[in-house]
């Protein structure tokens, strides 16, 4: 990837409160798949509807824009089928993280991408590896490993799907997030949100659409109303305006920042796992959560200071 053009000047705030919020919404993955499984939802079907019932949404807004549908060939490979692996891989391991780690633990897990992305932005993207933004990217990684260890494995959809599954789900959805976030600091500014979104959810809801059942795991529709009401609750939320909040914070601050700020989500998690599943957090939890929250602002004071500089 070549280099991507600097932040607008003036928006750097803006971008990690949008990458904060983008976050919080994120948080609700993890307790509605939960409610998912309790409801008898496989866990390989939730991230198929929830992308179908994402882009179903995208297609009406074409409809008034079509140009939506247009995108050079470098777009349709790097967005659509490169960015489409990338989200096909988080779905399934992110529902895996949760059904073996529990709510907290799978969140946790993911937030191992922020130091991917502060490592990997410098080669990929040309960004400057800065001590903050790697300390800050260490803090919240491991605030986000206290978690999972003072968290309860409460809510995983059965002892069959077991720990190992878990972390290899939740390492896995760490790659892939890390991958989104690095390349859609490259393409949003090239291709727009709305576009990146569209090509990104395509491709994936290809690639599920392949892989699942040729694994002889093919998507079964949710069984219940309120099944459905959860699908729709989550494709609306954590598909299409987390990712409109993200990818807007990408267009106004560097991957790693970004990343960082996103991390909010398993203080969120953790918060709505004890209120509806009353999964529980050892004092050690607790302080894992509190060195999220201290990272997150350490990187909005950071965000401040940079835009007042410039």
């Amino acid at each position: 990837m070549e280099m991507t053009p600097p932040p607008a000047r003036g928006s750097r705030i803006a971008g990690y409160l949008f990458a904060v919020a983008a976050g919080s919404l994120w948080g609700m993955t993890g307790p509605l798949s939960t409610a998912l499984y309790n409801q008898g939802a496989a866990i390989t079907g939730i991230g198929f509807w929830r992308l179908l019932l994402g882009i179903a949404g995208l297609l009406v807004y074409g409809a008034f824009k079509p140009d939506l549908f247009r995108a050079d060939l470098k777009g349709w490979l790097m967005v659509g089928l490169g960015g489409g692996v990338l989200v096909a891989m988080f779905e399934l391991g992110y529902q895996y993280a949760i059904a073996g780690a529990g709510v907290a633990g799978a969140a946790a897990l993911l937030y191992t991408a922020p130091v991917i992305v502060a490592l990997l932005a410098k080669p990929l993207l040309g960004e400057k590896i800065t001590p903050i933004r790697l300390l800050l990217a260490v803090l919240v990684m491991v605030g986000a490993t206290l978690t999972i260890k003072g968290g309860s494995n409460a809510g995983a959809e059965s002892a069959s799907r077991g720990l190992a599954a878990g972390v290899v789900g939740g390492g896995l959805a760490a790659l892939s997030y890390a991958g989104t976030t690095l390349l859609a600091r490259w393409a949003v500014p090239r291709y727009g949100v709305v576009k990146v979104l569209f090509l990104e959810i395509a491709g994936g809801i290809v690639v599920l659409g392949i892989v699942l059942p040729l694994s002889g795991h093919a998507p079964q529709a949710p069984a219940t109303p309120d099944a459905w009401v959860y699908v729709a609750v989550l494709a609306a939320a954590t598909v299409l305006a987390a990712n409109f909040l993200f990818f807007n914070a990408t267009r106004r601050i560097e991957a790693a920042p970004t990343a960082v700020a996103a991390t909010i989500e398993p203080v969120m998690a953790a918060l709505l796992a004890f209120l509806l599943f009353h999964q529980v957090l050892a004092p050690y939890g607790w302080l894992g959560l509190t060195m999220v929250v201290i990272g997150v602002a350490g990187g909005y004071i950071h965000e401040w200071k940079a835009q007042r500089q410039s």
